[in-house]
């Protein structure tokens, strides 16, 4: 436990660090780009990440989960160089594919159409699960939050000079661009040093003909990130594409804002990860204990987003932005849940359930995507908010159930201890 508070504790000085620096970019691109500028840079940013988060699977699980054993990650490690390999093809085609038809869908102009290609190939090529994975599986948490902060810093600097030299979307989409470059090469650096490379280990085959249950764990995984990323920039894009570039950039900003603590349940769910599935007969426990800080720490959040949210828009994006208070509020309270239910999911996981918590997820998403329109000509950005607040909210509801149900198969399945004398 004294261990996992200090990797949250190094997760969170990198949160930290990310979150101030994130006001200052966030703050500039807001009031440079106004509300219609700063919604298609928006779009542009999401459908990068909706790109990479589609075709990305999560190897640092893979890393982590069989690179722990006594020959060490070498062959865990050549297996998620391949699928890194693996989703820079799948992802150069989604990308194609959703930029040749994105003026039949989203509000993009046409000179902005080579910028967003440009940016989701860049984003591709900027994958970095693999190597974190090395340095969680050697728990190097300090090591990989002070590599991570090459991506704030040369983002922040990237706006400045976006801000004094090109004020445009171009200016801004090149900063953030070149800060996925940075610290993508930093951390393969870093991981390089920390533990050897053998580019001769590289296959998809070696890993599954050791585990019969490799491919099945790889997709679940798959499919669980691709619907965190469906539940946030997917999300950006419908928003886009029913309300128009201005409600994608009010969103934005809402999310950003207001879903910080998604960000912190994502940082405690890598954190725990690694614990989980090095001390099974303790992980029920571990996990229970994180909820409830999870809990308090949620409760303490929102209340700041109610007393101090509308202050905090207008001091950082602007006047404009003030209109976005409510769905703010609404995705804070989301934020909050998530952030109870983010050990939740890592106890499925590290359980051999990635399946499981596939599943209890994929619902509450797809139910949110389906309502989405709907919920707009209801109450705008309030109404979408609110699908990402029932979202969240169904989704920690079947964790809790789904771990409630494999405690009792774990009771069935186990023999009664025996009697004294028999």
């Amino acid at each position: 436990m004294r261990r996992l508070i200090r990797n949250i504790g190094w997760l969170l000085s990198g949160r930290g660090v990310n979150a101030v620096l994130s006001l200052v970019y966030l703050a500039l691109a807001t009031r440079t780009l106004g509300l219609d500028g700063f919604g298609h840079f928006a779009i542009i940013v999401a459908l990068g990440q909706t790109v990479t988060g589609l075709a990305n699977f999560q190897t640092w699980q893979f890393v982590v989960r069989w690179g722990a054993g006594k020959d060490g990650p070498g062959e865990a490690t050549g297996f998620a160089i391949a699928l890194d390999m693996l989703s820079m093809v799948m992802g150069a085609v989604l990308a194609t594919m959703l930029v040749s038809t994105a003026q039949l869908w989203l509000p993009l102009p046409d000179e902005l159409l080579w910028i967003a290609f440009g940016y989701c190939i860049v984003s591709l090529l900027s994958i970095r699960t693999t190597p974190t994975g090395l340095l969680r599986l050697r728990f190097k948490y300090g090591l990989a939050t002070a590599t991570e902060a090459v991506q704030p810093i040369v983002r922040a600097i990237g706006a400045i000079l976006a801000w004094m030299f090109m004020p445009t979307v171009t200016g801004f989409i090149l900063a953030w661009a070149v800060a996925e470059i940075a610290v993508a090469g930093a951390l393969w650096i870093v991981a390089a040093r920390q533990e050897r490379i053998d580019i001769s280990q590289i296959s998809l085959r070696k890993i599954p003909c050791d585990h019969a249950d490799a491919w099945r764990f790889v997709w679940s995984t798959n499919m669980t990130g691709s619907l965190t990323i469906a539940g946030k920039q997917v999300m950006i894009l419908l928003v886009g594409a029913i309300g128009g570039e201005a409600f994608a950039g009010g969103f934005r900003v809402a999310s950003q804002l207001g879903q910080a603590l998604v960000q912190l349940a994502q940082t405690v769910s890598k954190a725990i990860y690694p614990e989980l599935v090095h001390a099974q007969d303790a992980a029920h426990d571990i996990a229970r204990r994180m909820a409830n800080i999870a809990l308090v720490g949620g409760l303490l959040a929102v209340g700041v987003a109610l007393l101090f949210g509308r202050w905090g828009l207008v001091a950082i994006a602007g006047e404009d932005f003030r209109v976005v208070y409510w769905a703010m509020v609404i995705l804070a309270i989301a934020g909050a849940i998530e952030l109870v239910g983010a050990s939740l999911e890592s106890l499925l996981v590290s359980a051999g359930r990635a399946g499981t918590a596939f599943v209890v997820r994929a619902v509450p998403t797809v139910l949110a995507l389906l309502l989405l329109d709907v919920a707009m000509g209801w109450n705008g950005l309030k109404g979408a908010a609110f699908t990402v607040l029932g979202s969240s909210a169904l989704a920690v509801l079947g964790f809790w159930v789904a771990i409630i149900s494999l405690q009792q198969i774990r009771i069935t399945v186990e023999p009664p201890d025996e009697a004294p004398g028999n």
